[in-house]
């Protein structure tokens, strides 16, 4: 494998104390490259067949791939809602255990991709994306042939386990592929797929429940993920490189070290050796050569995502953005729950006219989120060029403020929209208002978890999946009860009063942000130093 041609320094034979105070003895010579100060972070190291330099037609092709894999995201967790009088009534089920199946669906999905991210960072993209969507394909199916509700229920996590890695390895992968200042617009693109999913849901699956059963519905799932199974197969090229990976950098350092010590320990004849303390690699350049890593095979047993996740969540920075993500993404969510209920209870309306209105909420999601993605491009490169050529993460979020205007007071007109059951026009822009609004910001705020997070990208989408995951299950559960108690005029007062914490704790992170992620920085150095 070709790594960076930088200068090597080979060190000669070292003396380290054994602990039982005896005369020291010497390990083999260690070849360490010599840090090139030229380089910003792990993630510009330098590769071979390094993916941003792919043509434009393979990373588009890359981009149109992963977008429809994270459509099954988006569907699957709302295409069923319309098929579920069928399947209470087929498998004898209760509502209690279809919302259960649904809230779990939830949860699942956004709490597994913290496993999913630590594989692809050991064994790469494609065999994680090739592994997820034949779990995902394999619990629908199991759901389409399924007699009890039991078996559905825990097929239905079995679903949300595959389908819970796509958006989140899918946002790693634009960070293989794409420099920070081109990933406003193309986050924006990748994420209009999974936007339009529980819009267009409801309509598919009302049609095919309609027109055939329940089952089709999963049928539906199953054709759509050896689709794109096949996709992945065949057409996508695995944007992975180990050298750009702090998780995958700092395991095999560590190996490397337990080898080496090994080593010293076999040739002196010693029982027991001291070790040096290891270092994070984000704070000290990797020891580990290309010869190193072609000697050592990293396997399933090293991935531990947790210590990953856990430094993600340390970085304050990290946690008061991923707040207001999840927040924003549970508004979404609780938007197209209550919104049914609205139309079906007030309006007579069926699935299908149900999902037609929401498509108004999905088309102003996708507009604000190719619209918000371009428009947080230009603004990082605006500020960037005032900054004499050099940029950081937060400068994106300066993007955002033009949205946060108009967010709270469009979410207060939605909720007395509803509550006063005006006419389905005024619902309509409403819908259109929000959802454009809402994603607008969330953009921006996808794009600076991964701007900030450097070598951690995949890391820090599955943190944020996690957060939103655990949100939207919460807002689930409180949604329906809210609503029949306050109405949806004071739920969605509540939720204006949210979006508008979520906008404080963003412009909290674009003045303090960076100050906060280079002090977080510095500390994991000098822990790591010790």
């Amino acid at each position: 494998m070709h790594v960076a041609d930088n200068p090597v320094v080979t060190i000669g034979p070292t003396e380290t104390e054994t602990v039982t105070g005896d005369s020291p003895i010497q390990t083999p010579p260690v070849v360490m490259k010599k840090l090139d100060k030229s380089k910003p972070d792990i993630e510009h190291a330098l590769v071979e067949n390094d993916p941003r330099l792919w043509s434009e037609t393979t990373k588009t092709t890359i981009l149109f791939i992963i977008s429809g894999a994270s459509m099954i995201a988006g569907l699957s967790a709302n295409i069923q809602n319309p098929a579920n009088a069928q399947i209470e009534q087929q498998l004898r089920a209760s509502s209690g255990q279809i919302s259960l199946s649904l809230s779990l669906f939830i949860l699942v999905q956004g709490s597994f991709p913290i496993l999913w991210s630590a594989v692809s960072e050991i064994k790469g993209r494609k065999l994680v994306y090739l592994s997820s969507v034949s779990v995902f394909t394999l619990g629908s199916a199991i759901v389409a042939v399924s007699k009890s509700i039991e078996t559905v229920i825990g097929m239905h996590i079995l679903q949300a386990i595959g389908s819970s890695a796509l958006i989140t390895i899918g946002a790693a992968t634009l960070a293989d592929i794409y420099e920070p200042h081109q990933r406003g617009i193309k986050m924006g693109v990748f994420y209009c797929s999974p936007l339009l999913g529980p819009s267009l849901g409801p309509i598919i699956g009302g049609v095919l429940t309609q027109a055939l059963s329940w089952r089709a519905v999963f049928w539906f799932l199953v054709i759509w993920g050896a689709i794109v199974f096949s996709a992945f197969l065949f057409w996508f090229k695995d944007s992975f490189r180990r050298e750009r990976s702090l998780t995958y950098q700092n395991i095999l350092r560590k190996r490397v070290q337990e080898q080496r010590l090994s080593e010293a320990r076999m040739f002196n004849g010693e029982k027991r050796v001291s070790e040096e303390p290891l270092r994070d690699i984000e704070a000290q350049p990797p020891i580990a050569t290309a010869g190193d890593a072609e000697d050592i095979t990293l396997s399933f047993a090293d991935v531990n995502p947790f210590p990953s996740y856990v430094n993600i969540l340390r970085r304050k920075n990290n946690l008061a953005i991923l707040i207001p993500s999840g927040l924003l993404f549970a508004f979404g969510f609780s938007i197209a729950y209550t919104c049914a209920r609205t139309l079906a209870f007030y309006y007579d309306y069926d699935a299908l006219k149900t999902g037609l209105v929401l498509l108004s909420f999905g088309f102003g999601s996708m507009l604000g989120s190719i619209l918000g993605g371009l428009w947080s491009d230009r603004t990082l490169a605006r500020l960037k060029a005032a900054n004499g050529g050099t940029s950081f993460p937060e400068m994106r979020l300066e993007s955002t403020k033009i949205a946060m205007w108009g967010l709270p007071p469009a979410v207060i007109a939605y909720a007395w929209v509803c509550q006063e059951r005006v006419h389905i026009a005024g619902m309509c822009a409403m819908l259109f208002l929000t959802g454009f609004l809402s994603i607008w910001i969330y953009s921006s705020t996808l794009a600076y978890v991964v701007d900030s997070n450097t070598g951690r990208s995949s890391s820090a989408v599955a943190a944020n999946s996690s957060i939103r995951g655990t949100f939207a299950f919460v807002a689930a559960e409180v949604a329906v009860p809210l609503q029949d108690a306050i109405g949806g005029g004071g739920l969605y007062t509540i939720w204006a009063g949210l979006m508008l914490f979520a906008e404080l704790l963003i412009l909290l992170v674009l003045y303090k942000g960076k100050q906060w992620r280079e002090a977080s920085i510095e500390k994991e150095r000098q822990t790591s130093a010790r």
